[in-house]
C-alpha cells in the first residue's frame, strides 16, 4: 500500500524470512558458528536458544544453506510427538526404510534398530547425520530422554547423530533439571540469541529499507531510532510489525517521515500495552486495523544478533558400539578405552598473550596486556565464535578454557579438518576438535599487525593514510591501479570494499574494520602467522 508513496519496490517489514534481507552481522555470524562448529565436533547435542522473534528459524535455514556436503540432514519443526511419532519422523525426514511389520503399531525397538542400522551404514561411506529440531522446548521428557538413547551409538571416534535442538529460552530450564543431567553432559556447544542494541536496531531498519530500494528515501529519521528500540525491545520481528505499521500511518498522513506521534500510534496498535494510545484517534488507525492480520506467524530475517550466550561443552559419558551393531557393516572392532587429556595450559592470559606474541616475532613483557602489545604494533582483536571462527581468520590464538570454576589459557598454533595443535615452552600436544571442544568457553584473542597511527576502523568519506592503504590493497587484489593518495574513501573503492568483504565471508557494510584488515593482509602477502596448514609454531 506504501510502497510507491517512498519509492519502495518491495515490503521492507514483512515478517517472512526473505532471505533477501539476510544482514550478516558479527551476532549472526557468532551464532552460525556454533552450529556450524557443533556438527563437526563429533556428535552429541547443539543448543540454540533465543526469544520469540529474535531469528532462530532464520539463522537455522541459513545454517541449513550451508551444511556440509557430506551431511545428511534431518528437520523437525513439529515436536509434539510420541517417541514412536518422533522416530518415525526421523525414519520419513532421513529416508530408511522400515521392516515390514505385523498388524498393529510398530515398536519402539524397530524404529530404534532402523535408525542404528542406517547410522552404521552412513558412517561407512563416510557420511555424517545431523537432526534438527525446532521449537524443543515442546518436547516430552520421554522423547527427550529417547534423543539422548539415540546419541548412544558411536565409534570410538564420534559419535554418529548430530541433534540440534532450537527453542525458546525455557529450554535451557528443561534441560537444567536433574533428570535430564545425562542429556545436558552432552550438549557440546550452546548459544542464546538475545535483542538488538539501539545502535544495531538503527543498523537493522536501515539495512531492510536499503534491500527494499529505498535508494535515498528516509522515511525513519535517526532521531526515531531510540523510540524504534523502546518500542520493540529490540527484537527483530517486533521492529517489522512496528516499522510496517508506523510507514503504515505515515503513508495515511501523506508524511514523508515518520514522526513520534506516528510511531507511537502505531506501538499502540500492534503491542498490547507497548506504548500508551493516544485521546484522540486517527483516520489512520482504522484504515491499519485491517494490515498484518496474518503477522503472528513466520520467523524475522534479523541477522544483527545480540550475543548473550557462550559456548560450553562436556565430555559425552561413552557408550560402547556392540559388536553385533558392527557386524552389520564391519567386522567386530573392539572397543579402545579413551581417557581424557588435559590440554596443554597457561595459568594465565597474560603468559598465554606473551607465547603469542613469540609467533608475530616480538616478545611482550611478563604479565603484559593487549594495551602493551598496541605498543609494538600488535592489536588485539577478542572473539567468541570459538574454533570456526578462528578457521575463518586463519590465525593462531589464546583460548580460554573452563573445568568447573578453574579458568586456564590454551595457545592454539595449527588446526587441521580433525585435530588442533597447542604448544606451551616448546611442548607440543596434538589434541582431537572434539576433546577440546569440550573446554572450551568460545572466546578467544588473537593479533593483527597494522600501523600505530592507523585506526581501527574507517568509513566512506574518511580519508588519511589508513584509507589509502585500503585503497591501495584492493586495487592489488582487483588487478587494478591504485587510486592517487589522500583522497576521501568515496564510491569507487566502497564498492570494491564491499565486494571483498562478501567474497571474504564478512559484513558487507563498507567500513573496514580488524577482519577485513586481516584479510586485506592475508591476501596480499603480509607475513602473518596462519593456523591452517602450518607447523607447530604457526608461522607461514
Amino acid at each position: 500500500m506504501y510502497k510507491q508513496f517512498f519509492s519502495l519496490k518491495q515490503s521492507p517489514f514483512s515478517i517472512a524470512p526473505d532471505p533477501r534481507y539476510l544482514f550478516m552481522s558479527e551476532r549472526h555470524r557468532e551464532a552460525l558458528a556454533h552450529l556450524l562448529y557443533g556438527v563437526g565436533s563429533g556428535g552429541g547435542f547443539v543448543l540454540l536458544t533465543g526469544e520469540i522473534g529474535a531469528g532462530k528459524t532464520t539463522v537455522c535455514r541459513c545454517f541449513i544453506e550451508q551444511i556440509p556436503p557430506d551431511c545428511r540432514l534431518a528437520y523437525i519443526f513439529n515436536p509434539k510427538l510420541t517417541v514412536e511419532e518422533l522416530l518415525l519422523s526421523i525414519c520419513d525426514e532421513l529416508r530408511i526404510d522400515l521392516p515390514p511389520a505385523p498388524a498393529g503399531a510398530v515398536s519402539v525397538k524397530s524404529y530404534v534398530d532402523a535408525i542404528n542400522r542406517y547410522l552404521l551404514a552412513s558412517h561407512a561411506q563416510g557420511k555424517n547425520n545431523v537432526l534438527i529440531i525446532d521449537e524443543a522446548q515442546n518436547l516430552s521428557a520421554d522423547v527427550l530422554e529417547q534423543l539422548r538413547l539415540l546419541t548412544n551409538l558411536e565409534t570410538s571416534e564420534r559419535k554418529l547423530l548430530q541433534i540440534i535442538l532450537i527453542g525458546q529460552p525455557e529450554l535451557r530450564a528443561i534441560l537444567a533439571r536433574p533428570e535430564l543431567e545425562q542429556l545436558a553432559q552432552r550438549v557440546i556447544a550452546r548459544y542464546h540469541l538475545g535483542s538488538l542494541t539501539e545502535a544495531e536496531t538503527a543498523s537493522y531498519v536501515a539495512h531492510r529499507l536499503a534491500v527494499a530500494g529505498g535508494g535515498a528515501s528516509r522515511p525513519f529519521p535517526r532521531s526515531l531510532m531510540g523510540q524504534v528500540f523502546q518500542l520493540s525491545q529490540g527484537v527483530p520481528r517486533r521492529i517489522n510489525l512496528l516499522c510496517d505499521r508506523a510507514l503504515l500511518g505515515a503513508y495515511v498522513e501523506n508524511s514523508r517521515e515518520v514522526t513520534r506521534q506516528i510511531l507511537r500510534r502505531a506501538g499502540s496498535e500492534v503491542f498490547s500495552g507497548g506504548a500508551r494510545a493516544p485521546a484522540s484517534r486517527m483516520p489512520w488507525q482504522y484504515v491499519a486495523a485491517g494490515v498484518l492480520g496474518t503477522a503472528a506467524i513466520g520467523a524475522a530475517a534479523a541477522w544483527q544478533l545480540r550475543p548473550a550466550a557462550e559456548l560450553v561443552a562436556a565430555q559425552a559419558a561413552p557408550a560402547p558400539l556392540t559388536a553385533v551393531a558392527l557386524a552389520a557393516v564391519a567386522p567386530p572392532v573392539a572397543p579402545v578405552p579413551r581417557a581424557p587429556v588435559a590440554p596443554l595450559t597457561h595459568a594465565s592470559e597474560a603468559a598465554a598473550l606473551h607465547a603469542l606474541s613469540a609467533l608475530w616475532g616480538v616478545v611482550l613483557p611478563a604479565g603484559a596486556s593487549c594495551d602493551d602489545a598496541l605498543k609494538l604494533n600488535l592489536r588485539c582483536h577478542q572473539g567468541k565464535g570459538g574454533l570456526y571462527e578462528l578457521r575463518l581468520l586463519d590465525r593462531p590464538a589464546v583460548l580460554t578454557l573452563r573445568d568447573g570454576p578453574v579458568v586456564s589459557y590454551a595457545l592454539l598454533t595449527g588446526m587441521d579438518e580433525s585435530t588442533v595443535r597447542l604448544n606451551v615452552d616448546g611442548r607440543e600436544q596434538t589434541l582431537d576438535l572434539g576433546a577440546l571442544a569440550t573446554r572450551s568457553d568460545g572466546s578467544f584473542v588473537t593479533f593483527w599487525t597494522m600501523p600505530r597511527y592507523f585506526r581501527d576502523q574507517v568509513s566512506a568519506g574518511e580519508q588519511g593514510a589508513d584509507v589509502d592503504w585500503i585503497a591501495s590493497r584492493l586495487a592489488k587484489i582487483n588487478g587494478l591501479v591504485p587510486p592517487p593518495a589522500d583522497r576521501p574513501l568515496g564510491a569507487p573503492t566502497l564498492e570494491l570494499l564491499r565486494a571483498f568483504q562478501t567474497r571474504q565471508h564478512l559484513k558487507a557494510d563498507g567500513v573496514a574494520g580488524p577482519r577485513t584488515y586481516m584479510r586485506l593482509n592475508q591476501l596480499t602477502g603480509v607475513a602473518e602467522p596462519r593456523l591452517l596448514a602450518a607447523g607447530a609454531t604457526g608461522k607461514p
